[in-house]
């Protein structure tokens, strides 16, 4: 049973299934996430940051909370955790950063509703992505939506995308831009952000190695 041990609180959800787990994951879904972890984690590599993959995140001490669940979630200033849940403020602070990745049970609610709980709980930007080929008909052949914190307002604010459907997040200091069904992250300059993986092969080529002989 959910409930209070000293100042720490046993959410129920933590141990009980949300409607997200119950409907799965679709493969284009999974592999976007897969992808984006590990692209942020290589930029961030070096650097006080944690990136979680679909983290209970909470506000209050009420045990039957309803947790947001992001797809991806991006704090800086962390050092990287292995926890169970995320209570804001507590925990430490609110995502800067959140992805959510389209399934058509999910898209209306991730680009209608979502947008102002992400802005109650104090995330910075949040960011919407629709990998399916065709896209869903809420996306309207669109794919990638993102919204930037008013703070003073306390309200997101929704970006226009460029011609090539692109978005900069100042956050992560890079071009968020739509490629099927992966979200590529460029920096500044034009050079795209990789895998750690994929760094590593890139290195070993420049060396004259062929990493798929190794």
């Amino acid at each position: 049973m959910a409930g209070n041990r000293g100042d720490e609180v046993a959410y129920y959800y933590d141990s009980h299934s949300t409607q997200k787990d119950l409907m799965g994951e679709p493969a284009a879904h999974s592999s976007l996430a897969h992808y984006l972890v590990n692209v942020l984690k290589w930029l961030f590599d070096g650097k006080s940051c944690t990136v979680f993959n679909n983290l209970n995140f909470y506000q209050t001490d009420n045990p039957y909370e309803y947790p947001m669940e992001p797809d991806v979630a991006v704090i800086k200033g962390v050092e990287i955790q292995k926890v169970r849940s995320w209570r804001v403020g507590k925990s430490g602070p609110a995502p800067q950063v959140v992805f959510e990745i389209a399934s058509e049970e999910t898209w209306k609610k991730d680009l209608e509703e979502k947008p102002k709980r992400y802005a109650q709980m104090g995330v910075r930007e949040y960011f919407a992505y629709d990998p399916n080929e065709p896209p869903l008909p809420q996306s309207k052949y669109r794919r990638l939506f993102g919204w930037q914190l008013d703070e003073e307002a306390g309200v997101m604010r929704e970006m226009l995308p460029g011609p090539d459907g692109s978005l900069w997040s100042a956050e992560l200091n890079s071009w968020l831009i739509p490629d099927k069904d992966l979200l590529r992250l460029y920096a500044p300059d034009g050079q795209i952000r990789l895998t750690r993986a994929e760094a590593l092969a890139e290195k070993l080529r420049s060396l004259g190695i062929d990493p798929d002989q190794i």
